[in-house]
């Protein structure tokens, strides 16, 4: 590895995952401290244990992902963490409808298919 901070380039996906594992925390404070609503807690929580635990891959394995597959599997990653959880918040907060959770879902298993695929080719 080298830690030369001036040949390595600048992560989007290392910094949107951070991000989201900082609101992440948000999100979990609020669920056990400011809703009171049974299934609006259960779906904070459960977008913020989404959000926690990709935003935490994410900031681990971008800084490091060079190949173009790699890099599709986390910006699915990325992608379907935002329509997950996403959805999952908005109904909560905002009661707006989770219809993308499922795309969500569904680019998170593609993501985490594609990431072992490329690893397997390495």
């Amino acid at each position: 590895m080298n830690y030369d901070r001036r040949q390595r380039k600048p992560s989007f996906l290392a910094l949107a995952g951070g991000l989201l594992a900082a609101v992440a925390v948000g999100l979990s404070a609020y669920a056990s401290h400011g809703i009171a609503a049974a299934q609006a807690q259960s779906h904070v929580q459960t977008a913020a244990l989404f959000a926690f635990g990709h935003g935490l891959a994410l900031a681990a394995l971008a800084p490091s992902t060079t190949r173009r597959t790699g890099k599709a599997a986390l910006c699915l990653l990325l992608l379907g963490t935002l329509l997950f959880a996403g959805s999952l918040a908005a109904s909560a907060l905002g009661g707006l409808s989770t219809r993308l959770a499922p795309a969500g879902g569904i680019a998170l298993m593609l993501g985490w298919v594609v990431w072992a695929v490329d690893a397997i080719r390495r």
